[in-house]
Formats: structure tokens, sequence, C-alpha cells
């Protein structure tokens, strides 16, 4: 046997007990004879939860997707659940998307649940994830899981836990679980089902489901510009499939053409390099479609189909790619204005939005009345803003990460009832003779121009991780003083949760949960914004700029200077 650490070996041979099964013990002696580098990767440490839940590559070790560490992760959140509600019959939904093994680990899971006599609502077949998220509130569970690794590698898996009110879980419930899961040994899970307490579901919540998407997603679009919209959609081989076209078409979009080379799931991903929206190849098949065949707007979303990309006709009449910034801004833009034709509008609203996303979103806000939340990144903290202003309606809100959620009948980024929302801007566009392009010029010419561009640097492995701390550490030790010649002015460390003024020297706390984030400010009004991934071996850095724009015809040269100070910032932070 090659040498191997011995606090490593105890974490490994803890896994050559009875506790595992032959097949799994099997796997880790041949990790053990043949390759300790991995073996290493997959015991180094416990998977852990971050922004989405958890996620990783799926494999034998404490550091991996699989039975065992997912039938820890819900004996600990059963055990949880039991304290926290003794005297109910507690009730559960599990969703999957369609990653390779995403349904087996979900029936593990229904396993354990039922095994801890709880009643387990489990999808007969893939879904969305914003689906998980109406079954929750819909079926009146005290939580929900899907199976998930939302637009990662094909090698990855997840488990995203949600709580009673259809969002994901955040403090103090996420730290009580994980107090509750580490307490746990592998041999206290309850691994054989109690089948009388496991139901499949399936389309009658469907139904459910899309008729309130339909309804959430609509507004006063007539059927003619409706049916005159030319419509290109890619699934990207995810879960949309079961959910975006009838939805469409209920809501009255007859001109809907689907990439069939994309339409199957597939957790292979055979035609892409990346499942992500986000990237610009993953539309490439639906573009080429939509010039093939003059469509007016090409949408595609990620494996579980709660982010999407859109893709819009410029004033050239050219397929351009919006960022998640510039959708957020449309559509929150139109939703305000939806509000304020009705007369709904009257200071108790809300949109929201994240510490890295444009700030374009509170400039918008502000301009309706209406109030701008912002919180850490991910949709959980959107989720729970409404929890925490009940007194508030909640309109809608985004975050640059190609993901929106409109209103709250979900709690979660919602690609399905986003996609709609977006066939009704660009059809009331059509109609008024403009495209959503030009509505996001007009929407620069009021607001101000922003402009945003993420870099993010990929670093895999125990080394990258390592990489990515010390990188942290060193723009905290070594902050900023300058960027591309503009004074940084302020600072703000969601670590530490303080802001710090340089002009004047004063702090201030910052009052939102901790968080491994640092933004700097400078007199320019640049933003530049550091963060590690939580669900990706990525640190990232967001960088915003702006300016004012005079009118339509002045865009593209006021948008170059943006984009070349931009690529100033970068090169000055020797970010290319």
């Amino acid at each position: 046997m090659k040498h191997i650490e011995p606090q490593l070996l105890e974490r490994v041979n803890k896994w050559l007990t009875p506790a595992f099964d032959q097949e799994t013990q099997n796997q880790i002696k041949h990790l053990i004879a043949n390759n300790t580098k991995d073996l290493n990767e997959s015991f180094y440490k416990d998977l852990e939860f971050g922004t989405g839940g958890m996620r990783g590559i799926m494999g034998v070790g404490t550091n991996r997707i699989n039975k065992y560490t997912l039938g820890k992760n819900t004996q600990g959140l059963s055990n949880y659940m039991k304290s926290q509600f003794p005297s109910e019959q507690l009730k559960v939904a599990i969703a999957y998307d369609c990653r390779h093994n995403s349904k087996s680990l979900a029936k593990v899971v229904a396993d354990v649940f039922s095994a801890n006599g709880i009643q387990v609502y489990l999808f007969e077949d893939l879904r969305p994830t914003p689906e998980l998220s109406f079954a929750v509130k819909h079926l009146n569970c005290h939580c929900g899981i899907v199976l998930t690794a939302s637009h990662n590698p094909p090698e990855y898996n997840g488990y995203k836990v949600y709580w009673q009110d259809g969002g994901q879980l955040v403090p103090p419930q996420d730290a009580e679980i994980i107090s509750e899961i580490n307490r746990l040994d592998y041999s206290e899970i309850k691994f054989e089902a109690n089948n009388a307490h496991i139901e499949y579901i399936g389309q009658a919540v469907d139904t459910v489901f899309i008729d309130k998407s339909v309804k959430n997603g609509s507004f006063d679009t007539s059927a003619e510009a409706r049916a005159d919209l030319n419509v290109v959609f890619t699934s990207l081989h995810g879960t949309s499939i079961t959910a975006v076209p009838e939805t469409l078409k209920r809501a009255g979009y007859t001109n809907v053409q689907i990439v069939e080379e994309q339409r199957e799931p597939n957790g292979d991903f055979p035609t892409v390099e990346s499942p992500n929206p986000e990237e610009p190849e993953a539309l490439k098949m639906a573009m080429a479609l939509a010039q093939q065949t003059d469509g007016d707007i090409v949408i595609g979303t990620d494996p579980d189909c709660d982010r999407l990309g859109v893709v819009v006709r410029n004033l050239e009449n050219e397929l351009v790619i919006l960022n998640g910034n510039q959708t957020m801004l449309l559509m929150t833009d139109f939703l305000l204005k939806q509000w304020k034709k009705s007369g709904r509008i009257n200071g108790k609203q809300f949109v929201g939005s994240t510490i890295v996303s444009t700030p374009m979103m509170s400039v918008l806000a502000k301009a309706y009345g209406v109030d701008c939340k912002i919180g850490l990144t991910g949709f959980k903290w959107i989720a729970k803003m409404i929890k925490d202003f009940p007194e508030l309606d909640f309109i809608g809100g985004g975050e640059e990460s190609f993901g929106f959620m409109v209103g709250d009948f979900v709690r979660d980024k919602d690609a399905v009832t986003s996609t709609l929302l977006a066939c009704e801007i660009a059809a009331q566009a059509k109609a008024k003779g403009i495209t959503m392009y030009q509505a996001l010029i007009d929407l620069y010419v009021e607001h101000g121009l922003y402009k945003e561009r993420l870099i993010s640097l990929t670093k895999k492995g125990i080394e990258g991780a390592q990489e990515i701390k010390q990188m942290m550490i060193d723009a905290r030790e070594n902050p900023l003083q300058c960027v591309n010649g503009a004074k940084v002015v302020s600072i703000e460390d969601y670590q530490l949760s303080i802001k710090k003024d340089l002009v004047s020297g004063k702090e201030q706390t910052i009052d939102i949960p901790k968080s491994n984030v640092l933004i700097y400010y400078t007199e320019d009004g640049s933003k530049i914004a550091l963060r590690p991934s939580g669900t990706e071996p990525k640190i990232k850095f967001y960088i915003s700029v702006n300016t004012t724009l005079d009118n339509v015809s002045a865009f593209k040269a006021t948008e170059q200077k943006l984009e070349d100070r931009i690529d100033a910032i970068l090169k000055d932070m020797k970010l290319t």
C-alpha cells in the first residue's frame, strides 16, 4: 500500500466497516492501491453546504456525492425536523433533475425519510427545481429536497434543502441542521424504506404549477402579439422540457420552435461543453435556429430550470445575448410598469437583488417609489426578504447569474415563469415596433448606462481551494488603494461585516449575514467585487461601471467607452 497520511487513513478506514456496502469498500480499496491523489480528494474533508445547497463530484468518500453523504444529510434533517415539529406528521417533497444517478439518489433520500416515519411526496420523474419549491407550499410540507447540480459539469450532483415557506435553508436552520448532521455516525442512517410513507406525485402538481406560472407571468399582452412572436427555446438537455413548452402554449404563444437536438434530457449534455446559459456557447444551436427561422427571441434554461439565458435582436437586427443584469433590469422595469399601471404601488412594495448584481436595480426601484432590498448572493436570501418583511408586497427580484423570480408563488429563481415573462416583454415590444434591446437602451437613457462584466478563475482540487483562500487573504491584508487611476473611496468586507469610508475614515456595520465577499467602490463610480463561488471551484470578480447616456444614437460609442474602462480595470488588477 502506498503511503497515506495517518489522519486521512483514519477517515478512509471508517468507510471500510460493515456500515458501508461491499461495492463502496471495493472502490475505496482500488483508490488506496492505485490512486492516492483521488483518495485524498475524496476524503480530505466533508462536503459542505454552499450558496446553493451541497454540490460535489459523484463518487465514494466524505467529499463526494453518494448514497452515504446524502443519507447522512437526510438522517440529520429527519432528526432535526422531529425536534422542531414534535407533535406533527412530518411531510417532505422530493424532486430531481436529469443528471446521472439523480433518480436513484432521490429514491435513497425518500427511503431514509420514510424509514424515519416521514411522509414523502416523490416526483415520479425529473422536474424543474422551481416546481419543487412550489410543491413544498402547495402540499403543506415541512421541507423539500431537490437532487441537482444546476449547471455544473456532468460529473457533479447535489442536494438542495427547502423549508416550509418554499425557500432554501437560511440561518439559523442551516447551521442547526449541519450541526445535527455532523453529530451523526454513518451507522445511524436508516436506509430501510417504509413504502407506506412514499407517495409518487406528478401530473396533478404539474397542472397547478403551470397554471400558476401562466397567471403570474402573463400581463395584458394581446393574443395577436403573442401569436406574432417567433420564439426559439432550448432546454439544454434539462428538466425545463417538462414545463416550459406547456406554459408558453397555455399562455397563447403558438409560434415556439424547440431545438430538437437538445430536447431529450441527458446528464452527459452531449451537444454543449457546459449546460450553463451564462456561457455563450451553450446557446449557439438555438441562435443558429433563430437565424434560419427569423426568430425574435431565444431562451435557454439550465438543467434544473432555475436560470435562463435570453437572446434578442439589437438595433442592427443581429442576435445578441443579454447578460443576467440586463435581463433582470428589463424584467424588473416591466413588472414595475405593470404594478404602476394598475395603481398598486403605494410605497409598500419592494424588489430584491444581490450585492454583486448591478447597482442600477436600486436606481430603477427608486424611480418607481419602491424599496430595493439587497442581499447576499443566492436566491435563498431574496426568499428570506419576503419572510422578513411580510408587511411589504414582493414584486420580483433577480441576480446577475441569470436568475429571476416573479412574485411570491415560488420562492426560488424560476426559469419557467421568467421565460413566459421574457416573452411577454418581447411580444409587447414587437407590437410597438421595437425590440427588447431598444427597450433596454431606453432604460439606460432614462436612468444611466450601467455596464457589468464577470471574470471567473477556476482553481480545482485541494491546491485550488487553498489558492482561492490565499487570494482572499491577500485582498484583505493588502486592499486596493487605486483602480485604473481612480481612488478607492470605500470598502465593504462582508466577512468582517464592516463598511469603511476611506475618505472620512468612518466605519459602519453591515447588517446582513457574514460572507466571504469584498467590494471596492472608486471615486469614478466603479464597483469591483471579489468572492469565491459557493458551488464551483472558482473565484469571481464582478466589475460594474456607469455613466450617463444622452440618447439612443450615442449608445454604441458610450457603451464602448465603458467596455474600455472595464478592460483597463482588469489590466490594472492583472486579471487579463
